[in-house]
């Protein structure tokens, strides 16, 4: 049985990586190539998946991780900004969407609790889509990805709540005794999760993240204890998943937690994906073409269009709205959870998941293209778009629809860090500090100086920054092939990037300039003070830089040269 799972699950992997493979050559996206083979595996073609338990329980394990990883993404504090718009502009989709999805329900024949089932289901979106697709395309930071961020976390929260009630559905009584009491309970557990994590959680992972292998641990044995809670008093894993991340999502370290999984949710999404593809029953797709359709066309049209108008009315600008809806064109993982619960539940038959199933392969591959065009599919709609806009002045008038990020980053706080300090405040722009020392962020946090927790020798800590806007880098970090690394990142990502690292020997030295890094101080001969001294003078004019390093540089080759002249 193990070696027959091991083997299904070989066969899945190679399929699902020749088929991304073809679509990468053609330049398509790559979450597609899951779902397609996952179809292409299921009973309709191949059948190739015959171990559906086993590979249930990775998809568990799967939804697990990738739900705790969402959390982690789901800052509260983040809809600050925008916290009014897109608690309007979130509860007016829900509510509409439900509306009108309902009453379709209703007209293609399906019975009331299916109804509600569906109506409520295509009111979601996926935040592992959106939140993946946005941060492929480094538009996270702009004002649409934090609107967007913001509605994902209310709508998050409501599928959440949702959930709960559905899964407490199974026990006897009445469904309003059902509901009181799982929304006490509910209260109840939230309140200690939250007493938990704001009195306790902060101690413990400072003492933890001292060890990056400890606290990869430690994260995943949080996960997977509070989502075992939540099952055992008869919620769902899934929620216990989501609030473990949530929780940790006020960490200094949550992007350290967030690097470290990353690998591990890649390759769970792969399954999860795949996995609904499979579930994909094909033998009474005739019957549900008409719903089919006319679904479809709600999520990838209607969902967007309601975001649209009610963002327009609340004064932003029609590019602003419209960037931010095109994102919601999808049917989300709750979605496709809560069909689960209904289907176990018997609420559901295997038409209706298999409806949802579908709807989730349509719409994010359509959605997929349309976030990755939105801006040339922006600009062809552009003129309609107007009528939309309300009258007057705008919002985001003059809000900066590009990245919004540092424009100096010093990896490495360390001894050096007071003397660039002084200097980032003298050229009045913005910065941030990255350091790997739990004990150096908590100092930092408390004088609210804008910094991050991470290991500038992991790669994955270089995808939870963004260099877009960045003029600026010093890395007073010791290790060689650490400075190398963040050298060849800058210049891949942003080559007007002026670099500055550190080493205490020449021949380091000399490799780094030969790299491309725009000055190197050597601690021994010139020190943080210096350094900081020419930043201040210099600030970003690269060609002082340039002729400060052709000297520099000439001085080293000196000085190497001299130990051979004594021989």
């Amino acid at each position: 049985m193990e070696q027959a799972l091991f083997l299904q699950l070989s066969l899945l992997i190679l399929t699902t990586c020749v088929i991304c493979l073809i679509l990468k050559a053609f330049r398509q996206p790559i979450m597609i190539g899951y779902l397609i083979a996952g179809l292409l595996l299921s009973p309709n073609f191949l059948n190739v998946i015959k171990s559906p338990e086993g590979l249930s329980t990775f998809s568990q394990i799967g939804i697990s991780l990738l739900l705790f990883m969402v959390g982690l993404g789901l800052n509260p504090q983040a809809i600050k900004e925008t916290g009014k718009s897109s608690f309007i502009a979130a509860l007016s989709q829900i509510i509409i969407t439900f509306a009108i999805c309902f009453g379709l329900s209703l007209a293609f024949g399906f019975n009331i609790i299916t109804s509600v089932y569906i109506g409520l289901g295509l009111s979601f979106s996926s935040t592992i889509v959106i939140m993946k697709m946005l941060g492929d395309k480094l538009t996270l930071d702009t004002l649409p990805g934090k609107i967007s961020i913001g509605i994902l976390i209310l709508k998050d929260l409501t599928a959440m709540l949702i959930l709960m009630v559905f899964s407490a559905m199974n026990s006897s009584g009445s469904l309003s005794v059902i509901i009181v009491l799982t929304l006490l309970k509910a209260v109840l557990l939230l309140s200690t999760l939250a007493f938990f994590s704001i009195k306790i959680l902060p101690r413990l992972t400072a003492s933890i993240a001292k060890s990056q292998e400890l606290l990869l641990l430690f994260s995943m044995a949080w996960c997977m204890t509070l989502a075992s809670i939540f099952y055992a008093l008869n919620f769902s894993i899934e929620i216990g998943a989501l609030l473990a991340g949530i929780s940790l999502s006020y960490s200094p370290y949550r992007h350290e937690i967030s690097a470290k999984m990353r690998p591990i949710r890649d390759f769970f999404l792969v399954l999860f994906f795949v996995i609904i593809g499979s579930e994909i029953y094909l033998g009474q797709l005739t019957s549900i073409i008409p719903p089919l359709i006319v679904f479809t066309a709600v999520i990838l049209i209607l969902n967007p269009l309601i975001i649209t108008i009610v963002m327009g009315r609340l004064g932003y600008t029609k590019k602003t709205s419209f960037l931010t809806a095109i994102n919601f064109s999808q049917l989300s993982e709750f979605s496709l959870i809560l069909a689960s619960l209904g289907l176990k539940l018997g609420h559901l038959d295997q038409k209706v998941f298999s409806l949802m199933a579908i709807l989730s392969l349509l719409t994010i591959t359509g959605s997929t293209y349309f976030i990755n065009f939105s801006e040339k599919i922006y600009r062809r709609l552009s003129p309609a778009l107007g009528i939309f806009e309300k009258g007057g002045h705008k919002i985001d008038q003059h809000h900066h629809l590009g990245q919004n990020e540092h424009e100096i980053m010093l990896f490495g706080y360390a001894t050096m860090g007071q003397s660039f300090l002084e200097s980032f405040k003298k050229l009045s722009q913005k910065f941030l500090i990255v350091d790997y020392d739990p004990k150096v962020i908590d100092e930092l946090n408390k004088q609210k100086i804008p910094c991050l927790y991470g290991d500038a020798s992991n790669l994955e800590t270089f995808e939870e920054i963004n260099f877009q806007q960045c003029k600026m880098v010093i890395s007073t970090i010791k290790d060689l092939e650490t400075n190398l690394l963040l050298i060849d990142i800058l210049k891949n990502h942003n080559p007007q990037t002026i670099v500055i690292t550190l080493a205490h020997r020449i021949s380091d030295a000399l490799k780094l300039y030969e790299e491309g890094s725009d000055y190197v101080i050597m601690p021994f001969q010139i020190g943080g003070h210096h350094t900081s001294t020419l930043i201040t003078e210099f600030g970003f004019n690269p060609e002082k830089f340039s002729i400060e390093k052709n000297q520099h540089i000439s001085t080293l080759l000196i000085k190497q040269d001299l130990p051979r002249h004594h021989h």
